[in-house]
């Protein structure tokens, strides 16, 4: 379905309102400009594509339900749809309490080098199963507002300005959660480092998803 040329220049509330009033085009493109950032957040949160889908899904249908809730001069709407995914993860984490290592294709092996600092960068000649299942790991045991932090700039790429705008939190703070989630996750990951000094060290790379 082609989206008319009026709607690019929309904003996402405005988005918003024509999808209430029943605009589909509206819906689709409000659709995709939030739908990466809403799954991103979900999947590394709950290490789980299936859980990833269902909040996505979720959030949007609240969105179109619970319209109403939203209040512009609060702030924008990708923020507001953040808040529903968190909730919606944080039922998902209260349902599935055992930890689900995520799938070898999808898993964040290489993130490593960005969660650490290069002293702390892992063997690139790691096996990537193991790194990946472990790197998950220690992301998934870090407490609440730390691994928000990590999962928010780290993995999703959000700057601090944005990750400050969805915990609702001092730009400051990010800043200070983060280093501090870094210091943690270099410690549960040292030991990971190799002994063998001819094996070189990751290199830093994006985000895979």
């Amino acid at each position: 379905m082609d989206i008319p040329p009026e709607f690019s220049t929309r904003s996402d509330a405005e988005l918003l309102r024509l999808a209430i009033a029943g605009e589909e085009q509206a819906f689709l493109l409000l659709y995709g400009r939030l739908k990466a950032g809403i799954f991103r957040y979900a999947f590394y949160m709950t290490s789980s594509q299936a859980n990833a889908e269902e909040v996505t899904q979720e959030v949007f249908v609240t969105l179109l339900k619970e319209s109403h809730n939203y209040q512009q001069d609060r702030g924008a709407l990708a923020a507001f749809a953040f808040g529903i995914a968190r909730n919606f993860v944080r039922r998902i984490e209260h349902r599935e309490r055992p930890y689900e290592a995520l799938p070898e294709d999808t898993a964040p092996a290489t993130s490593s080098a960005r969660l650490m600092s290069e002293s702390d960068a892992l063997p690139a000649q790691m096996i990537r199963t193991e790194l990946a299942e472990r790197v998950q790991a220690a992301v998934a045991s870090l407490p609440d507002h730390y691994r928000q932090v990590v999962v928010l700039c780290d993995l999703c790429e959000l700057s601090y300005a944005e990750a400050a705008s969805r915990l609702r939190c001092a730009v400051g703070t990010i800043r200070s959660r983060l280093s501090r989630a870094h210091a943690l996750l270099a410690k549960k990951l040292r030991p990971l480092r190799s002994p063998q000094p001819e094996i070189g060290t990751a290199g830093p790379e994006g985000c895979l998803i």
